[in-house]
């Protein structure tokens, strides 16, 4: 019976989750790109994009995460959600700063 549920949570937050997958440059973000250096703007748009991925990616595993233990420890519904909750802002966190690499973080700090 716990299983069923944590499976069903898991998949309603995977199905919730999955358009805020597709990244996509902000205005603020496109404007970043063209004031990079000609050289750089390749670069600066990729390490842009991974960097978005990487925060979202971290939102979703952190959400799962947070509704899985939240389910697992027996929470009512609105216990595992508020779980989901903290888990996604923890994940966003930590995935913003796992999804670019040394390389990337130089370009992005030459072209502000």
């Amino acid at each position: 019976m716990k299983l069923a549920r944590i499976m069903m949570i898991a998949a309603g937050v995977t199905f919730v989750a999955t358009p805020v997958m597709a990244a996509s440059l902000s205005s603020k973000e496109r404007a970043r790109v063209a004031r990079a250096a000609p050289r750089d703007r390749d670069d600066v748009r990729y390490c842009l994009l991974q960097a978005k991925k990487g925060r979202d990616r971290g939102t979703v595993i952190g959400a799962a995460g947070g509704v899985g233990v939240g389910a697992i420890a027996g929470g009512s519904l609105g216990e595992s959600l508020l779980a989901g909750a903290a888990g996604a802002v923890a994940g966003r966190v930590i995935g913003k700063s796992e999804g670019t690499n040394s390389t990337c973080d130089r370009v992005l700090r030459r072209n502000p």
